[in-house]
């Protein structure tokens, strides 16, 4: 589908040293871009991310092979600033009609509420429809939405929230959940936990001051959800993501709404820091690549300096033992 909009001819180009062969070299987007989010519509592939800068609402970029981008700009057009200051991880889906983005606002580290906006076009601008769907009066801490489509045309949106009190091996801290969406702007209320944190690696950090108490802290967030030969895989991302135990781990089930096995392992199977290469990989989506087979993780990691998080991409390899990603990679690589 071609909506007639007009795009930007400014040529934003992150990483040019590509061939014929779509040689690349991580990162792709060699500035700021947080939390990647990739998807493919009107024969471009889109990302949006969350910017370094506050109020910075998403920077949109377009690709035509996942290597060379152009700055679209920015595509959040701004709600109202009694809402929050930090705008954090955008997802888009499509139902057929119109684009939808999924995203968190607040102040920082408390408040943060799930919210929804609407574009005709893949790139924007959204506007906010002033719709809250999870309800900040009983959940104050909702963020990291991520939008899911069943072969059954049925959608789901899977969050991360706040636990306060541990569950047998569950550990204090920020979890995934998921629900059913009735609609693309209202959840069904049927919310059901994905994985809670259990290992140490997970942890965000000792005695954190929240909520009015203190706690031994883990998270889980960043979910993004596959299925694959009749199986589903929801990816998410663990640890503490500013520094190097940041990881990106995966549960499985036979539903969308579970139950969901498999997430407790004693270290990230599918993307790890790699000590003096690659800091904190994590918060990934998943697209297909262009030659219409290959699976890519899309994420962001440090750079070494840890002045910003880049978006990376490499390839992700279904094994007999679940999958895994070749890399991450900090080297010259061919998609």
């Amino acid at each position: 589908m071609f909506f007639g909009r007009h795009y930007s001819t400014e040529a934003m180009v992150m990483r040019s040293s590509v061939n014929q062969s779509l040689n690349y070299c991580n990162p792709v987007i060699d500035a700021s871009f947080a939390d990647p989010f990739v998807f493919k519509a009107d024969g471009w592939y889109w990302a949006v991310g969350t910017s370094g800068s506050e109020r910075s609402l998403f920077p949109m970029m377009r690709s035509r092979n996942l290597i060379e981008w152009v700055r679209c700009g920015p595509s959040l057009i701004p709600p109202s600033p009694d809402l929050g200051t930090d705008f954090w991880a955008p997802e888009v889906a499509f139902d057929g009609s119109r684009f939808y983005m999924y995203y968190s606002v607040g102040f920082r580290d408390k408040n943060h509420r799930l919210r929804v906006a609407a574009s005709e076009g893949p790139e924007g601008p959204y506007v906010d429809l002033d719709i809250d769907l999870v309800d900040p009066s009983r959940i104050p801490f909702a963020i990291d939405a991520s939008p899911f489509r069943d072969v059954d045309g049925g959608w789901y949106l899977f969050y991360a929230r706040d636990f306060l009190t541990a569950d047998g091996e569950s550990r204090t801290g920020t979890a995934v959940v998921v629900d059913r969406l009735e609609s693309m702007t209202r959840l069904a209320g049927e919310e059901r936990i994905v994985w809670r944190p259990t290992k140490d690696w997970q942890r965000f950090t000792n005695e954190r001051q929240i909520y009015g108490g203190k706690y031994d802290w883990h998270t889980l967030e960043g979910a993004c959800t596959v299925l694959h030969e009749g199986r589903y895989y929801c990816f998410f991302s663990g640890g503490r993501w500013e520094n190097d135990s940041y990881g990106v781990d995966y549960a499985e089930a036979d539903h969308p709404l579970g139950p969901w096995r498999g997430g407790g392992e004693e270290f990230p199977r599918v993307l790890q820091s790699v000590a003096g290469k690659v800091i904190g990989p994590g918060h990934n989506s998943i697209v297909r690549a262009p030659d219409g087979s290959t699976d890519l993780i899309v994420y962001h990691a440090w750079d070494p300096a840890m002045t910003a998080r880049r978006m990376c991409i490499d390839r992700l390899v279904w094994t007999a033992d679940g999958p895994r990603c070749a890399g991450p990679t900090w080297t010259p690589q061919t998609l």
